[in-house]
């Protein structure tokens, strides 16, 4: 365990915060330092002061992740920052009770800025949690009823049109459930998901026993759409490390004759919405998916 560079972390982070965002009054008395007390840290870390004291005087004894989960929430560390203590400690961080299931703002913010990019937010469980306009009328409107690119793929639900990464999904979504998991060994949602797989499907019940591992990338693949034809798509991965979720960017070669599909269809949803938009407020529909296409994760 690196004691000097974890004590460091813990006194940056204690003397950035100020008393008034804890809700901790200063007692009328000016500070001599910036930041927390250290016993005021060790007061909402439900540990003792002399034991938080040698903690940043790099002479304590490896702290237990209960210790590092007080300290994780004294200090109001963002999540990134919270495993960075768990690994300075030498310990992996406990894994959290479920997967997160909402979009954050600003992703759902980026995907909306991408008119000729169709964009897919997926979480750990593989249900999409947002989509663009143009992944929608590109990939369907019926993920309304099943969202789970899983089930749709392992159980046939929903509208499935032909793509050539439909069996390469199959074991890239079965790396990444089994990876979900090990993480969320307490979810009860993916619990209920991964048991229904198994019922239901003996193809997954088969890649399950093989483990396949699987690292985000790019792939290419072909899929067949009822309005646009044949079109060759380019799938790309970002990763939100904090919330466990991918953004899947599909994309067309510039200059193909898939490109300018993507051209007319991002042209329609334009003119759709603004219809929409001058026809007042109605009811917007829910994110839409396919198996095999958004697969490059």
């Amino acid at each position: 365990m690196p004691r000097q560079e974890l004590a460091r972390f813990l006194r940056d982070r204690r003397e950035r915060l100020r008393p008034e965002d804890l809700g901790l009054a200063s007692g009328g008395e000016p500070r001599r330092t910036p930041g927390l007390r250290r016993e005021e840290v060790a007061e909402l870390a439900h540990m003792s002061v002399d034991y938080y004291v040698r903690l940043e005087q790099a002479r304590g004894p490896r702290p237990s992740p209960r210790i590092l989960d007080g300290l994780a929430g004294a200090l109001r560390l963002a999540p990134a920052e919270r495993s960075h203590l768990f690994r300075l400690a030498g310990t992996s961080p406990p894994p959290g009770t479920r997967a997160r299931r909402r979009v954050r703002p600003h992703v759902a913010g980026m995907l909306r800025r991408l008119p000729e990019t169709a964009a897919v937010v997926t979480d750990a469980s593989y249900d999409v949690v947002a989509c663009n306009p143009l992944a929608r009328v590109l990939i369907g409107e019926d993920l309304d009823g099943e969202s789970n690119l899983a089930r749709r793929r392992f159980l046939g639900r929903g509208r499935n049109h032909f793509s050539t990464g439909a069996e390469e999904f199959g074991r890239i979504a079965v790396a990444r459930l089994r990876r979900s998991a090990d993480r969320y060994p307490r979810d009860a949602a993916l619990a209920e998901l991964l048991a229904e797989l198994h019922a239901g499907s003996e193809e997954f019940r088969r890649l399950w026993e093989e483990r396949p591992v699987h690292a985000p990338g790019h792939r290419t693949k072909t899929l067949d759409h009822p309005e646009a034809g044949r079109l060759r798509l380019n799938c790309d991965v970002l990763l939100v490390p904090e919330e466990d979720q991918e953004v899947v960017l599909i994309t067309a070669d510039a200059g193909s004759s898939t490109a300018r599909s993507f051209h007319r269809l991002a042209a329609r949803v334009a003119r759709t919405t603004e219809d929409t938009d001058s026809a007042g407020p109605v009811a917007r529909r829910g994110t839409s998916g396919a198996p095999g296409l958004l697969g490059a994760g």
